[in-house]
């Protein structure tokens, strides 16, 4: 099931573990603890008698306006795909709501890619650079739908095998 979850992507619940859409949660700390990548999916959960989310520009969260969306979510259990690369910004467009600090600005990148640092130690200095390296998988060529085709299978072989 953990090859199958890996495959299909992640669902991260905005805020979690310890808080939501609300306005104690602290966004920027939350976010550079996770490496989102395409196929993931945001969960953003809360009041919908006290807030929403807007889906705006870069423009539009750097002055917390949600006069020009690019979406609205109003249901309170809002899930949204991070299909493609690329930043996607967020607001509650509830009066002060984003000027408080509800909003959330997450960078997906594609699973292929990653940015590794490596360091080596020289005397008492420590010099580490970043190197952008293509996944494992990528670099051997190994075609990411087949790898899902082949957990679903591993999924649905170990099911046939408990009943």
């Amino acid at each position: 099931m953990a090859m199958l979850g890996t495959a299909l992507g992640a669902r991260h619940t905005v805020g979690a573990p310890d808080g939501s859409w609300d306005h104690q949660t602290n966004y920027s700390q939350w976010v550079s603890t996770i490496r989102f990548i395409t196929s993931d999916e945001l969960k953003f959960q809360y009041s919908t008698a006290m807030h929403n989310v807007v889906k705006v520009s870069k423009t539009g969260y750097d002055s917390c306006n949600g006069s020009s969306p690019i979406a609205t979510f109003l249901t309170g259990n809002d899930v949204v795909p991070l299909a493609t690369v690329g930043t996607r910004y967020f607001i509650c467009d509830i009066s002060g709501h984003c000027d408080a600090g509800m909003k959330v600005e997450v960078n997906a990148k594609s699973k292929e890619v990653w940015t590794v640092q490596r360091c080596r130690r020289t005397g008492n200095r420590r010099r580490c650079q970043s190197e952008t390296v293509l996944s494992s998988t990528a670099a051997a060529g190994v075609d990411q739908s087949a790898v899902a085709r082949l957990a679903l299978i591993v999924v649905a072989a170990g099911l046939m095998l408990f009943f």
